[in-house]
């Protein structure tokens, strides 16, 4: 039984270097590929190689590494999570587990209803990306959700989410759609239509990426300052930038923190209204009941 505990502890730790070493593998990428440089250096995704291809090359961007390694960190903290779960909870991972899922389940049947129920671990998921992407940022690794093209992604298969359950009313249903209330609003709609993807990826890069350029601008402002009303103290102490202590950490609380978890939370929202408010229900029964009746029909033809 000893042996059994201690080998269970083994494989508990392996998964928490698991959740930690991407952490650490992105990290050191970033040193090795970042040159050295001199006050402000706000940039997008360094490019670490580039991978040739018939119409295009494919440039393999630290955004797209960090993103990589965020999902190897999300799996291995689903699998120590979830490790040992029985009938009865015994254990506070296991409370923990129930806490998060009766919670998720909760927001799903709250914003889309019962019939979206099998939704809540899609919403957990699109959670836990979006939050430990941008607060990757905190381990000094480049976010993902600062880069257009990662977000733009997400947003592009939440699109195609809603598409695919707004034809659920039939592709007749869907399209007379676009003509109303009158059919002058057909192009409005259509733009209206192909704005939402856009409008999701831009939201949640803009506010993340805003955030980290404020705290870059505000933190070498502070350096300065520093320089300018304390560089007359004798010796080292004039070279310290002693302005830049505690604020940047309350900006980072703000920025990092809270802002990233936020719009996490946000995007996830808006995946669940858009999918469930462009489900036509009504028009999904009816088509459902009329199958039905036609293969009930056929049913009874044959006999």
């Amino acid at each position: 039984m000893k042996s059994k505990s201690r080998r269970l502890s083994a494989v508990d730790i392996l998964l928490i270097i698991l959740m930690i070493l991407p952490f650490v593998a992105g990290m050191v990428l970033k040193v090795l590929f970042t040159p050295p440089s001199e006050g402000i250096s706000i940039t997008g995704a360094r490019v670490y190689f580039t991978i040739p291809m018939p119409i295009q090359d494919l440039p393999i961007t630290e955004a797209q590494v960090n993103s990589v390694l965020v999902l190897i960190s999300i799996f291995a903290l689903c699998l120590f999570m979830t490790r040992g779960l029985k009938v009865k909870a015994d254990t506070k991972r296991q409370h923990a587990v129930e806490w998060i899922v009766e919670k998720v389940e909760g927001l799903v049947n709250e914003n889309m209803g019962s019939l979206f129920a099998g939704f809540a671990p899609f919403i957990a998921a699109i959670v836990a990306l979006s939050a430990l992407s941008s607060l990757s940022t905190l381990m000094g690794l480049y976010p993902p959700t600062s880069d257009i093209n990662i977000v733009a992604g997400w947003a592009i298969l939440v699109f195609i989410l809603i598409t695919y359950y707004k034809l659920k009313g039939g592709i007749l249903y869907y399209l007379k759609g676009f003509t109303k209330p009158i059919f002058v609003m057909t192009p409005l709609n259509v733009l209206g239509e192909i704005a939402t993807p856009v409008s999701m990826a831009f939201r949640h890069y803009g506010n993340v990426l805003s955030g980290s350029v404020i705290a870059v601008l505000i933190t070498a402002a502070l350096q300065g300052l520093s320089s300018i009303l304390l560089g007359w103290l004798p010796g080292a102490l004039g070279e310290i930038p002693l302005l830049q202590i505690g604020l940047p950490a309350v900006l980072s609380i703000y920025f990092d923190i809270f802002s990233g978890c936020m719009q996490a939370y946000i995007f996830a929202m808006l995946t669940m209204l858009n999918i469930s408010g462009g489900f036509p229900e009504d028009e999904y029964e009816k088509r459902k009941q009329k199958k039905l009746a036609k293969q009930q029909k056929k049913l009874q033809m044959d006999h």
